[in-house]
This record gives C-alpha cells, structure tokens and sequence, in this order.
C-alpha cells in the first residue's frame, strides 16, 4: 500500500509566500512594562538618590521583589498570556495558552512604526511599538522589550511583503 503525500518545493527551506502559508518570523512577549504598576516600579528603581551603591531605586527593588515576581507572575497565568507574533503576513497580538488572535495589522496596513518609551519602561529596556498608516494607529503593542530589533525586523519583513505583492497578480492577505 503506497501513500502520497503532498509537499510543497521552496527554493530556501522554512521560506513561504504568504499566498500559500502564513509563517512566523518572530515571537516576543510583553515585559512587566507593560502595566502601569510595572512602569511606577520602574520609575522607582531609578531614583539614583543616596550614598554611594546603596540608592533609593537598589533598596526599593529589594523591598520590592515579591510584589515584582507576583506581576511577572500574573502576566503568565493561563487566561492573561499574551504574545507579540510577527508573520509573513502580519503582525498579531496573541491571547492565551492556546493562542488565539486578539487584534492584527496586515503588512500592507501600515507604512511606519513609532517608538515611545513611557516614563518607567526605559529601566526595563522596553517600550511601546506604534503602527501608523499615515496619521492613523493602526495596531500598538505595549511593553515590548527591546522594541528596535523587534520594530527593525517587522519593517523589513514588511518591506518583502509589500515588495512581492506588488509583483504578483493574485491579492496577498491575511487567512
């Protein structure tokens, strides 16, 4: 008894057109610094105030731990998972163990992406990734750390996206 199975031949391995598959380029997850309570904690720890080593911002991040961990904590509990996934096609804000779609941007939906560092994410090395068309906010993504590599790499991605659409006849789009 033979089995055919049908497979798809690509010039470079693990590459899809977006036409035949939607694959993940990239996977972050939002950091503490997403919260309002992690950006007030933030802001904390960087008070340089004191004698020598010992600051105002080293003794409240000690003082502070457990409160830390518990929001680290909660962030990862099953139903307040979230993820930031970039594809081949857009780029999704992901809810849940099982990840399910919570809002998107296609490529083509959006032509720049701000930077904004609110006040207490910088000491965590993160920030807020803003989706612009024109004028318009078309997708935000809060707490992303280290934001310019991940802001980086959703602007070249986009940049082959927008690229190959042009070319092709058939329209390219989300599933």
């Amino acid at each position: 008894m033979t089995q055919s199975t049908h497979s798809v031949v690509h010039s470079i391995a693990g590459v899809y057109p977006p036409a035949v598959s939607e694959a993940t380029v990239m996977t972050v997850w939002p950091s503490v610094a997403a919260t309002s309570l992690g950006q007030w904690l933030g802001r904390l720890f960087r008070i340089r105030a004191g004698f020598g080593v010992i600051t105002v911002g080293r003794v409240a991040l000690l003082a502070s731990m457990p409160l830390g961990l518990m929001l680290y904590l909660s962030m990862r509990l099953p139903w307040a998972i979230r993820r930031y996934r970039l594809t081949n096609r857009r780029v999704i804000i992901e809810r849940g163990v099982s990840p399910c779609a919570e809002r998107f941007v296609e490529l083509s939906r959006f032509d720049a992406i701000d930077l904004l560092v609110r006040p207490g994410q910088e000491w965590y090395a993160a920030g807020d990734l803003i989706f612009r068309r024109g004028p318009i906010e078309t997708l935000r993504l809060s707490g992303v750390s280290r934001p310019e590599s991940f802001r980086q790499t959703c602007l070249k991605v986009r940049q082959s996206y927008v690229s190959v659409a042009a070319v092709q006849p058939e329209t390219v789009g989300a599933a």
